[in-house]
């Protein structure tokens, strides 16, 4: 099994996520524990939409318990980077990328949680290809299906959490 990566995340998103995981690992479980029981007692389980609703939710909710707790064992916390002209994780990038302007946070989907922006992974075809290149910097990388792309850095700006 290959080791998590880790994650940059600013203290604010941390704290989040550390309050999502406690609301999940206590009330949360309880609250599904109670309703898989009451849905039990309704009788036959092969027929209890009830039931099998109740155990789907737990187990996407047990899937969400470990992946806070692997995020959260391996994330840096720190403050957000300042823009200095140069591709770093949590700094917003406005690239054209074949031919296309966009605009968007390199990073961890969590860290933008609530933005509107789009988020790359540094360990995406994309965030490899840029992480570090200076703006005015220009380079390419292969998408998955092979093609070829090309990305222009136009800005590097401060992310506004």
């Amino acid at each position: 099994m290959a080791e998590p990566t880790q994650t940059w995340l600013t203290q604010d998103a941390y704290d989040r996520l550390t309050g999502e995981l406690e609301q999940l690992t206590g009330a949360g479980r309880k609250d599904i524990a109670s309703r898989i029981e009451a849905a039990r007692e309704e009788g036959d389980l092969k027929e209890n939409g009830g039931y099998h609703a109740a155990k789907d939710e737990q187990g996407k909710m047990e899937a969400r318990i470990r992946d806070l707790e692997s995020l959260l064992k391996h994330a840096v916390v720190g403050e957000v980077p300042q823009a200095s002209g140069v591709v770093e994780i949590g700094t917003v990038i406005t690239a054209d990328i074949f031919g296309d302007e966009e605009r968007f946070l390199l990073g961890n989907r969590e860290l933008a949680d609530g933005s509107d922006l789009d988020v790359y992974s540094a360990e995406s075809p994309l965030g490899t290809a840029i992480l570090g290149r200076k703006v005015g910097e220009e380079v390419s990388y292969s998408a998955p299906n092979g093609t070829e792309i090309a990305v222009k850095i136009l800005a590097v700006d401060t992310y506004a959490a």
